[in-house]
């Protein structure tokens, strides 16, 4: 009898107020490709999982998916 495994979806991002090289070289490089009227760009990360026991995804994130002293994440269950 197989598992059923359930897929998550985790959403990392940077806490607001730390430093985030990446969204800001993308917020100054808009405005050159004519796009302009966009304030403060974010980058972060999309982490996909099938898990057999999504009771576990808090913990996961908690302790390797993100770095909770900078980072804030939120996920989801999808399918």
């Amino acid at each position: 009898m197989s598992e059923t495994l359930r897929r998550v979806r985790v959403l990392v991002r940077p806490k607001e107020g730390i430093l985030d090289p990446q969204g800001e070289a993308v917020r100054r490089a808009l405005p050159a490709l004519g796009f302009g009227g966009v304030g403060s760009v974010h980058v972060g990360r999309l982490i996909e999982l099938e898990v057999e026991d999504e009771s576990q995804v808090e913990d996961m994130c908690r302790r390797l998916l993100a770095n909770p002293t900078i980072e804030e994440y939120e996920w989801e269950v999808i399918g």
